[in-house]
């Protein structure tokens, strides 16, 4: 066998591994992200006046109406997450609140990161792409949604 079959071997190998690990990378992206907002849900109803007074002192509307609304959308948003169901939607809405964290709670750090390039390093901005990129590419094979759309696709055919 000559180099440079080697190399196409390895080349080939190296191809049919990534495939195969494809479906991995939404399956741990969601899980990962719909993980910490099910725990920052928790937190903010098991701290509800602390995350109202917080909500009021940045200036937030409605902070107590605010406050639960968030909570219970990261505690629910996050465990959809993680099941992969309603992905795309609770992405989005999820989305929206570190859009909101990133114009108030985190703005400093944020504008303060950008000049640098390390926007990244905020946690609700890279929280952010992350949502984004599960908004475009959908939940994954291993998803809740994917087994839903399986089951409706298979009815209408009967």
């Amino acid at each position: 066998m000559t180099t440079e079959d080697r190399l196409a071997s390895i080349a080939a190998l190296t191809r049919r591994a990534a495939r195969a690990a494809e479906p991995l990378a939404p399956l741990v992206t969601r899980i990962v992200l719909g993980h910490a907002f099910f725990l920052t849900g928790l937190g903010k109803l098991r701290n509800l006046d602390r995350t109202t007074d917080f909500f009021a002192s940045i200036g937030l509307p409605l902070p107590g109406a605010n406050a639960v609304l968030v909570g219970v959308l990261e505690l629910v948003g996050g465990l959809c997450l993680v099941l992969g169901l309603g992905t795309r939607l609770f992405a989005a809405l999820l989305a929206g609140t570190l859009a909101v964290a990133l114009g108030t709670a985190d703005r400093s750090a944020f504008l303060g990161a950008l000049p640098g390039g390390q926007a990244l390093g905020v946690a609700a901005f890279a929280f952010l792409l992350f949502l984004v990129w599960i908004l475009a590419a959908g939940a994954g094979p291993l998803s809740a949604d994917r087994l839903l759309a399986r089951r409706f696709a298979r009815g209408k055919g009967e």
